[in-house]
């Protein structure tokens, strides 16, 4: 347990910092599963829209820190791909 007051204010400020970053993760997991679901559905229009405003929230969670800027350019290539593989 923190006995120091700077170490309790650490615990605090860690609380809040884990609590935003699981909100944002839970958020781009939410976000890549819709275009998942929209290429399993078939419809690559529809795919390729959901996809257009899903690029962004994907790329803000790795400006924020919550993933890798190199894991958030791999997700959005890799679900472009199996978009455009979808209307060829």
């Amino acid at each position: 347990m923190a006995n120091t007051s700077s170490a309790k204010k650490a615990v605090r400020k860690i609380a809040r910092r884990t609590a935003v970053n699981r909100a944002r993760r839970s958020q781009l997991r939410t976000q890549v599963r819709k275009v998942e679901e929209a290429i399993a559905s078939g419809d690559a229009a529809t795919a390729a829209a959901v996809l257009k405003s899903v690029a962004p929230v994907v790329m803000r969670a790795a400006q924020h820190g919550v993933i890798h800027k190199n894991t958030a350019s791999r997700k959005v290539s890799r679900l472009t791909a199996r978009v455009k593989a979808l209307s060829a």
